[in-house]
């Protein structure tokens, strides 16, 4: 079918429509944008409307096209396309995952442990390349071996709508057993045998409000409700502990959870409630010859871990205390030790510690100054050699084994780079910028060596859920880097990188201070000589968008180029619509403005479509995907018709919406570098930069 092109952008037709919450009205022309139908996208306006910006994108970005080749080409070569994992035992099997030459997705293999590594004994149990052929888009899901390495579950979403379809096949023979459990939202467990499958159903709003049992060949109607959750706003997920006895029914929100054992081996039994939910109380859970761990912030916000008796699990006594020092950000169970995990002044810590000895406390060292590193796939109980992943922003991704008893580091593998890197040429620092209220900020910074000073420079930032953004390797973003720009990753409050105390300081009332560190971020770097005001390229996606949205309203001739990938940005209506599948969960996250008039006010208040004015803009891409269920379609459609009505600049403009895809994109490793090269393309032309 031959691409509509248009000659002038499309407008959007207003249509009067307002609401009211606390005596306050708000007008919202361009709502008609949500089909009233949604998921179910038919509506021929709203579709004509998106299909005319595409084409306004594909219009605008046609003479960019020979530079998306280019940089999709470079980022191509430097992926390793014939790749494989580090195989890894797990039980009676080596197990690991293989690309081959021009594949989009991977083949999941095994060998029986012991088997020699000619191919001869190798065992394909799922081929995502097969399962993929002829759809726009896949995803896997859960996967999951059976304990007795006879069968593999797995689930699949062919859309974008994050609604996975569960099956079940006999290893040996690929045959497909007859169940198949459509709807899922969550990990695949194997329990009582191999007899049963637990496994959580996306409700109506895309909420999983339950914990399921599937006994192996039997009806659907048979399938058996472990828990059902009865609060909006919470989320039920189920795992095993590690030494497999028990199932772990969590379920929680934002700020409160809340935990049921049950053991794997029957689990119809009633319950065991670890401890009642306390609103602001967060807590996870395993198990050890009878004794609880716990994970918990409730006597301090940065974590500490406790022990319980089995038979009495809410009696909580201290095994580690939390500190402002050491954000305790998770631990791991193994039979003859375990592992504390966390972050000291933002960087990364990995803790072997023993039972017998609380106070023999063997850190894992690693060989740079800013890094990321954390425990990779260590699947049985009995572990003696661990598995760790590494990388920093100049240091390809690496994979080593660490021998707990000599304390060795063995490097197994380093991410390859077929067109070559040479870390030498780059150079990394990690600076202390001071907010407008003293705060300092942290920022992760590379460049190559040779960079003129005052060049152009691309920020990155996202600040929000508590989702900590390190300081890791990209081969995508040497495109840019190796243009001459400097690449920063501002650590900004919202996420928490230097802990709990970080993350609250960037929700709720103190929102605003994530748009206000990264606006900071910013002018401390020119101040510093890495840049000027309007040779900064930005980008962010999700509540990254939003910032975006935020930033460009507040400060809008610092940014030579914005990208908002799904962008968050209509923050006071959807947090208004308590149908939709996330809000209900997120009141906590940033307010409720139903119950609450000041939540109302000051979402609001820097809500980026509703703070949208006559004033000019910089240049802005945005992406859209219309199977969205988190950041839904008509948020960047909507902000993106506001913004052509009210900006007073010919800045460009463009919005791209994915029509087969959902949150993250395109899936496929190189089809969404395809998504990456037209990003970078659009900053290099609107920042003048040469490709």
């Amino acid at each position: 079918m031959q691409r509509m092109t248009l000659a002038t952008p499309p407008v959007a037709a207003r249509k009067p429509h307002s609401f009211s919450h606390h005596g306050l009205t708000v007008s919202d022309d361009y709502f008609w944008l949500r089909d009233p139908g949604y998921p179910d996208v038919t509506d021929k306006d709203v579709l004509a409307h998106l299909e005319a910006e595409n084409a306004w994108f594909e219009t605008r970005m046609a003479a960019q096209k020979p530079v998306i080749d280019k940089l999709f080409k470079e980022m191509r070569g430097r992926i390793k396309e014939a790749d494989k994992s580090v195989p890894q035992k797990d039980g009676n099997f080596l197990y690991w995952i293989e690309y081959e030459d021009g594949a989009e997705y991977k083949k999941w293999w095994r060998r029986p442990v012991g088997a020699p590594d000619d191919g001869s004994a190798d065992e394909l149990i799922l081929d995502e390349v097969a399962l993929a052929e002829g759809k726009e888009y896949f995803r896997l899901g859960a996967i999951a071996v059976s304990n007795d390495g006879t069968r593999l579950a797995w689930s699949v979403d062919d859309n974008g709508s994050e609604r996975f379809t569960a099956r079940i096949k006999v290893i040996a023979t690929g045959e497909i057993l007859p169940d198949e459990i459509p709807g899922t939202l969550s990990g695949l467990i194997w329990v009582k045998n191999d007899t049963g499958l637990v496994y959580s159903l996306a409700n109506e709003n895309w909420r999983t409000d339950n914990a399921r049992l599937h006994w192996i060949g039997q009806p659907l109607e048979s399938d058996v409700e472990l828990y059902h959750e009865d609060d909006e706003g919470f989320r039920v997920s189920a795992a095993l502990s590690a030494n497999e006895k028990w199932l772990i029914i969590a379920t929680g929100d934002h700020e409160t959870g809340e935990v049921r054992l049950v053991p794997a081996n029957d689990p119809l039994a009633p319950p065991l409630l670890v401890k009642p939910r306390q609103r602001g109380v967060e807590y996870d859970v395993d198990e050890r010859e009878g004794v609880l761990y716990i994970h918990t912030n409730d006597t301090h916000e940065n974590f500490r871990l406790a022990t319980a008796p089995l038979s009495d699990p809410g009696n909580w006594t201290t095994l580690i205390e939390g500190t402002q020092d050491f954000y305790l950000t998770g631990f791991e169970l193994f039979r003859d030790f375990y592992i504390v995990e966390g972050r000291v002044r933002g960087l990364d810590r990995i803790e072997v510690r023993y039972y017998d000895d609380p106070t023999r406390i063997e850190p894992i060292e690693f060989p740079e100054a800013s890094y990321e590193a954390s425990l990779g796939d260590n699947p049985e109980w009995a572990m003696q050699v661990l598995r760790v992943g590494y990388e920093s922003m100049v240091s390809p991704s690496s994979v080593f084994d660490y021998d707990v008893a000599t304390r060795h580091l063995t490097l197994l593998k380093v991410q390859e780079i077929p067109s070559g890197y040479d870390a030498s040429l780059y150079e990394t620092t990690r600076l202390e910028i001071a907010a407008r209220d003293g705060t300092m900020v942290p920022v992760s910074v590379v460049w190559r060596k040779d960079r003129q000073p005052g060049g152009p420079l691309h920020l990155y930032g996202y600040g929000a859920y508590g989702i900590a953004i390190g300081p890791g390797f990209s081969t995508t973003r040497l495109s840019l880097v190796d243009r001459g720009f400097a690449y920063a990753i501002a650590h900004i409050r919202g996420g928490d990188d230097l802990g709990r105390a970080w993350y609250k300081a960037g929700k709720l009332e103190a929102r605003t201070n994530t748009f206000n560190d990264f606006v900071d971020v910013a002018k401390g770097l020119i101040e510093r000589g890495f840049t000027e005001a309007g040779k900064i390229s930005i980008s962010g996606g999700s509540a990254g968008g939003e910032l975006m949205g935020a930033v460009i309203n507040s400060d809008p001739d610092l940014w030579g180029a914005v990208v908002a990938h799904v962008p968050f940005v209509d923050v006071l209506a959807t947090m208004l619509d308590e149908d939709l599948p996330l809000t209900p969960g997120e009141w906590p996250e940033w307010g409720n403005p139903i119950e609450d008039k000041a939540a109302f006010e000051l979402i609001r208040s820097y809500s980026p479509y509703d703070q949208v004015k006559p004033q000019a803009y910089p240049p802005l891409m945005v992406t859209a995907g219309l199977n969205d269920p988190r950041v839904t379609y008509w948020e960047p459609a909507k902000w993106v018709a506001r913004l052509r009505e009210l900006k007073t600049d010919e800045n460009e403009l463009i919005l791209k919406t994915n029509m087969g895809a959902g949150h993250g994109g395109k899936s496929g490793r190189f089809e969404s570098l395809k998504e990456t090269a037209e990003e970078f393309a659009f900053i290099l032309w609107q920042l003048g930069v040469a490709a």
